[in-house]
């Protein structure tokens, strides 16, 4: 266990990092979720998804990495006599800007990322403070298509991320196959 005065060094250490310039910079893709404890072969919902999170946090917020802090779960935003539920709020303050999180247990979707779109404008527009960058949004995912993403948000996007889960760490040859499926795409968005 880490003494008060080795977190304070280890919080110095951190901010003293590469300095933070874009949201890539901090928003990666996949996070490793296995701390969870949830076994991919099991059947689970978004809901126990973020009971999980929640319960574990800390853990949570060292994934993200660097200026994370949790504001809200599933947060209510109404309008137009509608109720929406974002599944985590968090705030980041090396950016300077909310971070709303929505997870989904299957497949990503044009609809989910629409629905970010629609959140993140809300934020942008009603909740901001002065002083704010615009909001993030990251829909997180047990996989994603990169096509569904290319042609759902425009091509400037930059508030507005697709990233995957892992439940544990893959292993070597599962790691090699990432890889290369990766690669591939990268290639393919090239052409």
């Amino acid at each position: 266990m880490l003494s008060s005065q080795n977190k304070e060094k280890v919080t110095e250490e951190s901010l003293k990092l590469e300095p933070v310039k874009v949201p890539e910079d901090i928003i990666r893709d996949p996070y490793v979720l296995e701390f969870l404890g949830l076994n991919p072969n099991d059947d689970f919902f978004e809901n126990d998804l973020e009971e999980a999170l929640i319960t574990h946090l800390q853990k949570f917020l060292l994934e993200l990495r660097r200026g994370f802090s949790f504001v809200a779960r599933q947060k209510r935003i109404t309008f137009d006599g509608r109720h929406f539920r974002i599944y985590l709020v968090f705030y980041n303050y090396i950016l300077k800007c909310f971070v709303l999180i929505d997870l989904k247990i299957g497949d990503l979707t044009h609809q989910e990322l629409g629905q970010m779109q629609l959140y993140v404008h809300y934020y942008e527009r009603e909740l901001m403070n002065e002083g704010d960058n615009p909001p993030i949004g990251i829909v997180l995912c047990a996989d994603k298509s990169e096509s569904v993403v290319k042609y759902t948000l425009p091509e400037n996007e930059t508030q507005i991320f697709a990233s995957k889960y892992k439940l544990y760490l893959p292993g070597e040859e599962e790691l090699l196959r990432e890889l290369q499926r990766e690669y591939e795409a990268l290639e393919y968005d090239k052409k």
